[in-house]
């Protein structure tokens, strides 16, 4: 009756790094701290788990001299997020109606 949830998409920040890639597509790492309010070294973390699941890509880069770090879905994160959404939706509605 209950779908199995992503336990990497279960975790809060994870689940708001990806909700904010599926609406943007690709983000700065600043954009996503701020976005989040988490701390950088969570965020990186995080970034890290999601980036090893293959759900993002991280692309390092210069900008003005100054290191910028870009996150971008990959279709597999965007799968996976839609399967994840499914399987809540099996919570919020058990009898199927």
């Amino acid at each position: 009756m209950f779908k199995e949830l992503d336990p990497i998409l279960h975790s809060q920040l994870r689940l708001a790094v990806i909700s904010l890639l599926i609406s943007v597509r690709e983000a700065e790492f600043t954009f996503l701290k701020e976005k989040t309010n988490a701390t950088a070294g969570n965020l990186s973390v995080q970034i890290n788990k999601l980036k090893e699941a293959g759900y993002i890509d991280v692309i390092k880069q210069f900008n003005n001299n100054y290191p910028q770090t870009i996150c971008k879905i990959t279709p597999t994160g965007i799968a996976a997020f839609e399967v994840y959404v499914q399987a809540l939706q099996s919570y919020m509605n058990p009898n199927g109606q």
